[in-house]
């Protein structure tokens, strides 16, 4: 059966045990999901935490995706890769080893009760828009484009990681 190619971006984020590991690590990984390849990544960043600020900032990074997999599908093995890196389910907003958000599914708008496209809150958040932006600049998101949005949101807390080497 031929299933239909749908591109999608993924934001990555890790503030617990060697976080930009975790990141760099799950940014190879999503290669190997099932029908689905990663098309390219988006710089890492390091942000300050949203939620509870008695935590380590966060690396945060954005992926693209091309894939074969349903949205429901695509989410079960972004969930179960979270499990491989010891994701515990906890606090709202809270520290974790690796966090996956699908962000958005082509131009797919669903309301689910495990998942909701666009990602409902990543138009009030600089550490995924301006990574997405990198990989799709002129993308527009619920009538504005990534530029827009991201002139409204204070990105004082974003820093650009320098790459190790």
């Amino acid at each position: 059966m031929n299933h239909p190619r749908h591109h999608v971006w993924i934001g990555l984020g890790s503030n617990l045990d060697g976080p930009r590991k975790h990141v760099e690590r799950a940014l190879r990984e999503l290669d190997s999901l099932p029908l689905t390849h990663r098309i390219a990544a988006s710089r890492l960043y390091a942000s300050t935490p949203l939620g509870p600020t008695n935590q380590p900032d966060y690396i945060n990074a954005v992926a693209q995706l091309e894939t074969r997999l349903s949205p429901l599908a695509l989410l079960d093995q972004l969930q179960a890769l979270e499990q491989r890196h010891g994701r515990v389910r906890g606090q709202r907003w809270g520290p974790r080893t690796l966090d996956l958000d699908l962000l958005l599914f082509d131009d797919y708008r669903v309301t689910l009760p495990r998942l909701t496209l666009p990602h409902p809150e990543m138009v009030r958040r600089a550490f995924v828009l301006v990574p997405l932006a990198e990989l799709a600049p002129t993308r527009v998101v619920e009538g504005h484009t990534l530029a827009q949005r991201i002139a409204r949101l204070d990105t004082r807390g974003l820093q650009p990681v320098l790459p190790q080497g």
